[in-house]
């Protein structure tokens, strides 16, 4: 990456909490150092961080209200960071009791997202932070407008299909997490 170029990250919410909670007993991570640390010394344009706000039932439980709650808090300590934003889908209550819940919105606001800056030639790379190989035809879209693509993935969980599609890949290991945890010194 050049020191020139203007990048723009787009991180998958839901993967990087799975991936903390499975391989790094739910470490909390500083995202902005994250970001920095990904872009390479390149400029940072935009951080993007989807997610959905945990399910709310029309009478919440008091777990439901402190997940929110602690939702809400992290939402607005993120929002504190330069140049980040925060994209928000929903919880859909589904009848399967080995999903009880699944995401809705969050990879279509990451597409449109990834796919109208890369045509605005605002940018010249993009990092996208997921294994999700949906984002796989957006990444296709901003590669023909000229902007270069980076999967940034975690060691443990990486989807062939994007490893494939992206320009370059960035790995994110245990050193890296030990670097922006937030008890890091």
């Amino acid at each position: 990456m050049s020191a020139r170029d203007r990048v723009c990250i787009f991180i998958d919410g839901g993967y990087v909490r799975a991936m903390l909670h499975q391989h790094y007993g739910d470490r909390p991570i500083d995202f902005l150092r994250f970001s920095d640390e990904l872009c390479q010394g390149c400029e940072r344009f935009k951080t993007y961080y989807y997610i959905c706000p945990p399910y709310q039932s029309p009478n919440p439980t008091p777990d439901e209200r402190k997940r929110k709650s602690d939702m809400d808090r992290f939402l607005e300590k993120l929002k504190l960071h330069p140049r980040f934003e925060n994209r928000l889908g929903r919880l859909q209550k589904t009848n399967d009791p080995t999903h009880p819940y699944v995401q809705k919105g969050v990879d279509v606001l990451l597409a449109i997202d990834l796919t109208q800056i890369s045509a605005s030639h605002t940018i010249d790379r993009a990092i996208i932070v997921s294994s999700d190989s949906d984002f796989a035809p957006a990444i296709q879209r901003a590669k023909e407008n000229m902007v270069l693509v980076t999967l940034a993935s975690f060691t443990q969980h990486k989807s062939r299909v994007l490893y494939s599609v992206c320009d370059d890949r960035i790995e994110i290991t245990k050193d890296m997490i030990d670097r922006i945890a937030l008890n890091h010194p």
